[in-house]
């Protein structure tokens, strides 16, 4: 039986069981009715988001935890996640684990190597009922998303990992995801019984996805309104009875600060979507924004509600428990707790996750622990307190370098596009500290993107520099090479904070044309920098990956360059 088949009949026997409890209940006579043993039933939902892959604990500030009071706990490790579901699920006996999203994708070499496999291993070791698609899910395009799902080896890689690849166990769910011509690309929602309770997940991935993926990616495919697709798959669910219904949803907010448990939330897509969505729905569980927040936000009738995510790469587990009215299959809302779970290193490592792990990284150190260069301190990929980064600079520097046969003067790279510290202290592969192997390297530039050098005027390039500050508080700060400085002013409206633009010490010439390195995915749009497309005269280049590595090896006992090619001014 194809794990399609098992999907689509897992949900016709949840839907017909649910009628059929119905009929039996309705003719129960008062005797064995009143010989229920307990009004309500105890279901604990553990949510995963954003885990891109992090088999490993995640090195440097990735794989800490931010409490409350501005200390930090290292998290995070397949191994210890492992043991920290085992523990959550016998503290409940009714527990299920689902995913928000970016299971796969932008992962460190021991699983991007053979196409995230061991991840897709490890989530069906958890048990883990669904899997809400996030944007990454689509980074290889809808065929290998359709190839993790339902199993096969890789069409060029063939199965590298292991002999054969059978697929997730558990459903992709996508609400909102379409081909052009109306018809479901994926399932909706799964409905599973927990204690005897029909619980449904809806899934649903941001619908401005074609936004941050190359538009090759999904081609065929239309991404809808959160909020009516989620209502729509609601109504049907109230229209089989079932009445417990949880959305795993792969859109977040930011945060101004706080620890796990805080609602330091601001303004953005998933307060919007929650305070839409339908008052059937009784607990969202969110992703994509990399954040820690656990929330209540009145639901469209009034009804406090959770909202909760759980940073990312494996480090926090959320943590949901619901009461469920045995006698109307609905969640008691007013009882309903929550919480953020951190993923402590303290624990005893799961044995058979281990395994999978050891299993993983043995398979890929050979190319993993490779020697590419050497650096003098940490190249940190935040920004400061004008946005720029040290490793963001070091990477642009590294673009422009690689493409100079293609005449290029300025290189820019998306933060986004930057997925880890490059740190100093030795990895747990040994090889030194200050000493930078291909596995540290891929870690950081995972997508393995295509150098393009377009030529822009002086205009579009200020134009670019404007779109950094987008609707809706976004700010992505463009990471430039030494070439390029800019100065914005905080406090000016959006579309006129750039108040001057140097090329190599001259001032920028409206006029004047310019060679400018990007990848694929900021040539094409990506991340609202649709000024790129106007670029003309297009030029490939190196992987992204490989230009980086290059200049590591051009460049040894590379020091962290001044943070002086930002400026701001109030």
């Amino acid at each position: 039986m194809t794990s399609s088949t098992r999907h689509a009949r897992r949900l016709a026997a949840a839907i017909a069981a649910i009628g059929l409890s119905a009929t039996v209940a309705a003719t129960l006579p008062p005797a064995a009715a009143a010989a229920a043993p307990a009004r309500t039933t105890d279901v604990r939902i553990i949510g995963i988001n954003d885990f891109h892959g992090n088999l490993e604990p995640p090195a440097g500030s990735s794989g800490r935890v931010t409490l409350s009071d501005g200390t930090t706990v290292d998290a995070g490790g397949a191994v210890y996640l492992a043991t920290h579901v085992k523990q959550l699920r016998a503290e409940v006996r009714n527990s299920l684990v689902i995913s928000s999203g970016d299971n796969v994708g932008a992962s460190p070499l021991t699983s991007a190597l053979f196409h995230d496999e061991p991840t897709i291993d490890f989530l069906d070791s958890l048990g883990v009922l669904s899997g809400t698609v996030g944007n990454h899910e689509f980074d290889e395009g809808y065929k290998e998303l359709q190839r993790m799902q339902f199993g096969g080896c890789h069409p060029t890689d063939g199965c590298q990992f292991r002999p054969t690849f059978p697929g997730a166990n558990f459903p992709f769910l996508g609400a909102n995801v379409t081909f052009d011509n109306g018809m479901p690309a994926l399932l909706p929602f799964t409905v599973t019984f927990s204690g005897g309770q029909p619980i449904a997940v809806i899934g649903v991935t941001l619908h401005d996805l074609p936004s941050v993926v190359t538009p090759e990616a999904i081609e065929g495919l239309k991404f809808g309104d959160e909020v009516k697709a989620i209502n729509n798959t609601s109504k049907l669910l109230d229209f089989f009875g079932i009445r417990a219904q949880i959305v795993s949803m792969h859109q977040g907010n930011n945060t101004e600060g706080g620890g796990p448990n805080d609602c330091k939330i601001a303004p953005g897509p998933a307060v919007d979507i929650a305070q839409k969505v339908s008052p059937s729905v009784d607990a969202i569980f969110t992703g994509h924004s990399h954040q820690q927040y656990n929330c209540q936000i009145n639901d469209p009738a009034g009804h406090p509600r959770t909202v909760i995510q759980g940073s990312s790469f494996g480090r926090l587990l959320s943590v949901v428990d619901l009461k469920i009215d045995n006698r109307t299959h609905d969640v008691l809302r007013d009882q309903t707790t929550a919480h953020n779970e951190i993923v402590t290193r303290t624990v005893t490592p799961d044995p058979a996750t281990q395994a999978l792990v050891d299993e993983a990284k043995a398979k890929a150190a050979p190319i993993g622990n490779k020697t590419v260069g050497t650096i003098t301190a940490d190249l940190l990929k935040d920004g400061g307190t004008t946005g720029e980064s040290t490793l963001g600079e070091v990477i642009a520097d590294a673009q422009l370098e690689g493409t100079q046969s293609n005449n290029a003067v300025i290189a820019i790279t998306n933060p986004g596009g930057i997925r880890a510290d490059l740190n100093y202290a030795s990895s747990s592969a040994g090889e030194g500290d200050g000493v930078v192997t291909y596995a540290e390297a891929f870690t950081v530039q995972p997508f393995s993107n295509i150098m393009q050098t377009i030529t822009l005027t002086g205009t579009n390039l200020k134009n670019v520099l404007e779109q950094q500050w987008q609707a809706g508080g976004i700010v992505r700060v463009l990471q430039v090479s030494s070439s390029l400085h800019f100065t914005y002013s905080q406090s000016a409206p959006i579309g006129s904070k750039i108040t001057s633009v140097t090329v190599n010490g001259q001032p920028l010439d409206p006029n004047a044309t310019y060679r400018v390195s990007v990848n694929n995915f900021l040539a094409a749009g990506g991340d609202g920098f649709t000024e790129f497309t106007k670029g003309t005269d297009l030029a490939g280049g190196p992987v992204d990956l490989d230009a980086f590595t290059a200049y590591l090896t051009a460049h040894p006992n590379l020091a962290p360059p001044a943070l002086d090619r930002v400026t701001a001014t109030p």
